[in-house]
């Protein structure tokens, strides 16, 4: 006979296992070290951006008292409660007084690297407390782009002396920059802040998500349990599928054709930014929203109907309830998304140079994604700290949205 006798057919099986386990060893191993090679990737990226991110939130300034006890500042302290105080003090000689003390406690070559309205500090304390009038006031102005970047070692060679003097004497520091996150863009990165633009992505995902989620919801709840199948539901859903594939690009040029020609005056608006994006993102959701619906069980349907419940009852009281927090998980994805999303808005132009932040959604506005791209383009270093930092906003922007719509999503999971 040819079969295998007993033991040898118990060694068979045994190198079988053995390899299997191995195997699976392996498989485990080669898991576990991409899980590990993420996560280095991941940490490389996060401690890169946050030390280029820390120069980025501070900023050059020149400490140096204001001597304003001569009483040469002749400004009735009345005026500083009116909305004209800062003209008020431009008309007094402010500009002048702070000049003259600049040069007095810097000298001239310091006086002249002060920021171009930086006197404009000095008055909003002034204006805050006017007892200052008849004092000094100890300032913290803002120095120039130029003597910021000596700061930084790629700037002028020529200020590096100067540099070196007045950081010796304590009066050149680096500050953390509270105006980063409550200015508007800028033309030089002392000046520039991020404000604008995240007021810009607020009101723009606040559009995209009033239009995408009850429109996205109410044609999954339509396709999922209304709508007949037949051939013009199979090509709806086909279109849905395919339409979530398309480069946000092409969503661009639709609204560049289709809003901005019904909308011209409101070229560059959150109000088109987000209606743009709420096209890109509402299949992402549609899709979403139709698996949780079809993940319900048909039990809670027939319960419902068995007990009276007419069918839109048993839509909106019982299935979409609980489809909910997986209709959730779809509209943070498309958020996401849609959030770091530039190349849709530069069709619309929201590219525009923007100094002040948006009133409303029909004002002009910049989001975050198109201010890193544009400060990405320029060449004075103080942008690339700057793009950091503003990359740091975004991502926690991103996380602060996500977690409050992962809350809302756990909190309707142990509801039900």
């Amino acid at each position: 006979m040819n079969d295998p006798t007993p033991p040898a057919q118990a060694q068979r099986l045994a190198q079988r296992l053995k390899r299997r386990y191995a195997a699976e060893r392996r498989f485990k191993a080669l898991g576990f070290a991409a899980i590990l090679f993420s996560g280095l990737v991941l940490a490389f990226l996060l401690i890169t951006m946050t030390s280029n991110a820390l120069g980025g939130f501070t900023r050059a300034e020149l400490r140096f008292p204001v001597d304003l006890s001569t009483g040469v500042l002749t400004v009735d302290p009345a005026q500083l409660r009116g909305p004209d105080a800062m003209q008020a003090l431009e008309s007094a000689g402010l500009k002048d007084v702070v000049a003259f003390s600049a040069s007095k406690q810097l000298g001239d070559a310091a006086t002249a690297q002060l920021q171009d309205g930086a006197w404009r500090t000095v008055g909003k304390k002034l204006i805050a407390d006017p007892a200052l009038l008849s004092g000094t006031v100890p300032v913290s102005l803002p120095a120039s782009d130029d003597l910021a970047a000596a700061m930084r070692g790629d700037g002028q060679q020529a200020l590096k002396p100067l540099v070196a003097k007045l950081r010796a004497e304590g009066k050149l520091v680096k500050v953390f920059d509270w105006g980063f996150l409550t200015r508007g863009d800028a033309t030089g990165p002392q000046d520039v802040g991020i404000w604008g633009a995240l007021k810009g992505s607020i009101l723009t995902m606040f559009v995209t998500l009033a239009l995408a989620f009850p429109v996205g919801v109410l044609a999954a709840v339509y396709l999922e349990e209304y709508a007949p199948k037949n051939r013009w539901t199979d090509i709806i859903e086909v279109s849905i599928n395919n339409l979530a594939a398309v480069p946000s690009i092409i969503f661009g040029l639709l609204g560049l054709a289709v809003f901005l020609a019904i909308f011209p005056n409101y070229r560059s608006a959150p109000l088109i930014g987000g209606m743009t994006l709420a096209l890109m993102t509402m299949p992402v959701i549609v899709i979403s929203g139709r698996n949780a619906i079809k993940a319900v069980p048909p039990s809670i349907r027939d319960a419902a109907l068995a007990v009276g419940a007419s069918p839109v009852q048993t839509v909106f009281h019982h299935v979409l309830p609980l489809a909910l927090p997986g209709i959730l998980t779809g509209t943070i994805i498309g958020m996401a998304r849609a959030l770091g999303e530039t190349a849709p808005l530069l069709m619309i132009g929201m590219r525009a140079f923007v100094a002040t932040p948006p009133e409303g959604l029909t004002s002009p506005a910049t989001v975050l994604p198109v201010q890193i791209f544009l400060w990405s383009d320029e060449i004075d270093r103080g942008f690339v700290e700057r793009t950091s930092a503003a990359i740091i906003v975004l991502l926690l922007f991103l996380l602060a949205m996500n977690g409050l719509a992962i809350y809302l999503r756990n909190r309707f999971e142990k509801r039900w």
